[in-house]
């Protein structure tokens, strides 16, 4: 019997098309994420859930009286309520490392662009001021392998990220939960201080809430540039606004929001000196490729009664 997945995102060709070959024992159901109506349609016959970013709540998976694994298609799964899958026995497992190379790039493409206000001079030359340059940019725009580059979290993205811009001559230092005994390991405080450029890289817990508060912000240089491509509340991001309107903060790059989708008046769109995306570092064709493969061998494991790979809960009578 064919199992039945609830893919909760909108293929494209290349998807569908890689998933041609499983047709025979696999029944997948398509949903928009923000198409409720078919979602509650689909969700009660559902045995697996493939799980992007809109959040999944108790009364979700309470619906999902099939469900028996719930896959991120991604790390973080902070989105899910993982506690509510566990008591309903219902299997939780993520993708640690699949969007690694995706997201370190998307990383390193908005330090470049808020580092070299790319923004501004995309739009001074389409309005015809971008020659002669602007004197200020000799004053301001700085090389990235000319910064100190700091790294908060060291997992997976980090890492990759270390090795870009090392290999472009920056100086890269890194804190996590504790000294890990690697070369160019400090203390938060520390690093804000010392740091050109500060990216985060951490999961979203009661921990690292508005880790990046305005004490914290406060010890960063005015000349620096803030990079978040982890999860948008790890920042507060009414101190955000504050210190780049004010000059205590030169820039930032931002593909993750405390509220997503990032509401229309939200105060950093109005903002010249941030660069914006909308949470797609991680979305390329070959991230969707390693999702994929990911998410059909577990979906062969649960289908054959094997264990499944990196389940995060241990749901009850699992």
């Amino acid at each position: 019997m064919a199992l039945r997945v609830l893919a909760h995102f909108v293929p494209g060709q290349k998807v569908t098309d890689f998933l041609a070959a499983e047709a025979d024992w696999l029944d997948i159901r398509w949903c928009a994420e923000d198409d409720d109506t078919a979602f509650y349609r689909e969700l009660p016959e559902a045995e697996v859930l493939w799980h992007v970013l809109r959040p999944l709540s108790a009364d979700d998976l309470d619906r999902g009286t099939r469900l028996r694994l719930v896959q991120k298609l991604g790390a973080g799964v902070n989105t899910i309520d993982v506690a509510t899958a566990t008591q309903r026995g219902i299997a939780v497992a993520n993708m640690p490392g699949a969007n690694a190379p995706s997201v370190a790039e998307g990383t390193v493409l908005l330090m470049l662009a808020a580092l070299r206000t790319l923004p501004a001079l995309d739009r001074a030359t389409r309005q015809g001021r971008g020659w002669p340059t602007d004197p200020a940019l000799g004053e301001t725009v700085r090389d990235l392998g000319s910064c100190t580059v700091g790294l908060v979290g060291y997992g997976n993205i980090a890492k990759r990220v270390a090795a870009i811009v090392g290999a472009m001559g920056a100086d890269v230092v890194h804190t996590s939960t504790r000294d890990d005994g690697r070369p160019g390991w400090r203390p938060l405080p520390d690093l804000l201080s010392a740091s050109d450029i500060v990216s985060l890289h951490l999961p979203l817990t009661d921990r690292t809430h508005h880790l990046l508060n305005r004490d914290a912000i406060a010890r960063m240089k005015p000349s620096a540039v803030l990079v978040n491509t982890s999860r948008g509340a790890v920042v507060d991001e009414a101190a955000l606004v504050e210190a780049l309107r004010d000059g205590r903060l030169a820039a930032a790059g931002l593909d993750v929001f405390e509220a997503e989708p990032v509401a229309p008046d939200n105060a950093l769109l109005s903002l010249d000196n941030v660069v914006l995306t909308p949470h797609v570092t991680w979305y390329t064709a070959d991230t969707m490729r390693r999702y994929l493969t990911e998410a059909v061998a577990n979906c062969r494991r649960l289908h054959d009664g094997e264990p499944l790979a990196n389940v995060v809960n241990q749901p009850t009578g699992y």
